[in-house]
């Protein structure tokens, strides 16, 4: 797919201005694409892949935010990059992605000169902060059975698919749970027809089933 087709809303010029100046970045799964206390000095629009953005605590704890696909762009690196502010946020590939990124001085330039762009970001931030009240709400009000079932729904969706490739270590990290509680709870998932386990793979079953 040509990366043109993921932002249809943007105009020719805006299009031609961005091949000029962003440069295509591939990353493997696992890399590291920001860190917490970095200076961002460009944005990235996803074209392939899934980054995963969450925060990190000093012990290393993990608090996952939200998930980027093709066509989405990370609102925090936004909000830093007009700032000039460091990050506070972690991004890492969770699969083979490539990623447009725009320079950070090319940023004002783009709100004030087009309205596609300006559009963009302010739905981006739109859609983030939605998808951070349904996890303050997840976590605020929802037991641990709760949660984990809105995180598996959740990635699902992001993914487009049924089977979900994460170790029960990895969903206990982004819970902030652990191992043996996530097990237990998937097991009990299982046994009422919810989700099937398989040797590294979790697949999500219609709840008819």
């Amino acid at each position: 797919m040509n990366w043109k087709d993921l932002f249809p809303q943007f105009e020719p010029e805006l299009i031609e201005l961005i091949e000029k100046e962003a440069v295509q970045r591939s990353f493997n799964a696992g890399d590291v694409i920001m860190r917490t206390g970095q200076y961002i000095k460009s944005t990235a629009l996803v074209l392939e892949g899934r980054i995963k953005i969450y925060r990190e605590n000093q012990d290393g704890g993990e608090f996952l935010m939200y998930y980027l696909g093709p066509g989405q762009a990370c609102a925090v690196s936004m909000i830093c990059v007009i700032q000039s502010t460091t990050s506070e946020i972690m991004a890492v590939a969770e699969e083979a992605t490539e990623v447009l990124m725009i320079p950070v001085q090319l940023m004002d330039d783009l709100m004030n000169k087009y309205k596609s762009w300006y559009q963009f970001v302010i739905q981006t931030y739109r859609s983030r902060f939605d998808e951070l009240l349904s996890v303050v709400d997840n976590i605020a009000f929802r037991n641990m059975d709760e949660r984990l079932e809105f995180y598996l729904k959740r990635y699902a969706g992001k993914t487009g698919k049924k089977s979900i490739s994460l170790s029960h270590q990895q969903i206990a990290d982004d819970l902030n749970s652990s191992r043996e509680v996530i097990s237990r709870l998937l097991k009990k998932m299982e046994q009422r027809n919810l989700v099937r386990l398989h040797r590294n793979m979790i697949e999500l079953l219609d709840e008819k089933q």
